[in-house]
């Protein structure tokens, strides 16, 4: 049984709550604390899975207790719960949340996000893996994007179309943005993948303010021979084949922009494992080099999962699109996933595949998961989606080289 802390300073307010998840008891086990230092003594007696937090609190405010929680219960998904009047508040104190739900707070939202945020540990079973995933507060960025960035967001003709289309093309910066315009406390009818839109929405003055002053993006430094340039160039290359997929079968816009950040992302968990653990990630190098063993089984042996799942894991705790996180989570083995017809899975799946090879390779797909493909009817449309993308190759490798040089 998950168990939930639920945290508020107002007593009608955690009345409330009681009331609106009584039909939850069944599945979660939940206590309700009146003020942060409460909260703190009942997460030192007992593990919980998820803290659900107000944010204005008198003594220890929101922020600061999570920080704590963060500090003393890393592997404890941290959300918090909080008005409209907080949003400047709230942007300045995003480090330690993973999630802002606003108030009021519908029950079915409520119960959404903690019962999808609470599966997300099926995902990552080691508990001290799951920590350190549950800790990160930013991906690391290609250096030159992050420079650029900067650069863009210091100009006095600086522009957001500009700023959005930097991120864009870098998996962690992207990353970041979308768990922030995602959340529920920005109250967006529909999700958005396109970092251009979410900074549009954000607006010019707050993404300067969280870039220059909070600092939501890191930059990624090479690490005992590790670089970032290939990963990089892999992500964008299979981002950019899953939107050409999309566009080939007539997808909605804001089905294109999903293919294409869930292309980018796909590789998320191995920015993880590259900055974490950069030994373990050298000796996954080492014993797949010059063989055709495969990187995620190599990933399976040291680590006990692989990039797959603790990408999945941090998107999902972020509260990123749900197709994304199932993207990330089955991109290796779609067959394991709920599909039933083609859609972002599928696209991604086989553009990573188109993008592991080269030259005559190009021609086959020995590695497709034939069983999957023929239940989605895909038999021949997946050569025709090779042809397609195997076409618009040149053009995405113009568009790659002129964002690397």
């Amino acid at each position: 049984m998950k168990r939930v802390l639920f945290v508020d300073d107002e007593p009608m307010v955690l009345d409330g709550l009681r009331r609106m998840l009584r039909g939850m008891r069944n599945e979660w086990e939940m206590e309700f604390a009146a003020s942060g230092p409460e909260a703190l003594k009942i997460l030192d007696n007992k593990q919980f899975n998820v803290v659900v937090t107000d944010m204005r609190m008198p003594g220890m405010d929101g922020c600061q207790l999570l920080n704590l929680v963060k500090e003393l219960h890393p592997q404890v998904v941290r959300i918090v719960l909080s008005g409209q009047p907080d949003k400047e508040m709230v942007l300045t104190s995003i480090g330690p949340i993973h999630q802002f739900l606003s108030k009021p707070c519908d029950a079915e939202t409520l119960k959404s996000t903690v019962a999808r945020v609470c599966s997300m540990r099926d995902l990552l079973e080691d508990e001290a893996l799951r920590k350190v995933v549950s800790g990160i507060e930013s991906l690391p960025s290609l250096p030159k994007l992050y420079t650029e960035v900067l650069d863009e967001v210091n100009s006095e003709e600086g522009s957001l179309n500009k700023v959005g289309e930097i991120i864009s093309r870098d998996a962690g910066m992207s990353a970041k943005i979308l768990q922030l315009v995602n959340s529920a406390f920005f109250g967006l009818p529909r999700h958005i993948t396109s970092p251009v839109r979410a900074v549009h929405l954000l607006g010019l003055e707050t993404v300067k303010s969280l870039i220059l002053s909070v600092k939501i993006f890191s930059m990624f430094s090479d690490l005992a021979g590790i670089t970032l340039d290939d990963l990089f160039r892999h992500s964008l290359a299979v981002g950019l084949c899953a939107q050409n997929i999309a566009i080939l079968e007539g997808w909605e816009q804001w089905r294109k922009d999903e293919a294409f950040m869930a292309g980018l992302l796909h590789d998320t968990g191995k920015l993880i494992l590259m900055e974490k653990f950069p030994a373990e990630c050298l000796k996954v190098i080492e014993s797949t080099a010059g063989t055709n063993s495969r990187i995620h089984d190599a990933e399976q042996y040291i680590f006990g999962t692989t990039h797959a799942q603790v990408g999945a894991y941090l998107l999902g705790i972020w509260g990123l699109p749900e197709p994304i996180i199932q993207t990330v989570a089955y991109h290796h083995a779609p067959g394991k996933s709920h599909c039933r017809e083609p859609d972002t899975l599928t696209a991604v799946y086989l553009a990573n595949i188109f993008e592991n090879k080269s030259g005559a390779e190009r021609q086959s797909l020995p590695e497709a998961d034939a069983a999957y493909l023929e239940k989605l009817g895909m038999d021949d449309r997946a050569e025709i989606w090779r042809k397609f993308c195997q076409k618009r190759q040149g053009e995405d490798d113009a568009c790659q080289d002129s964002i690397c040089r």
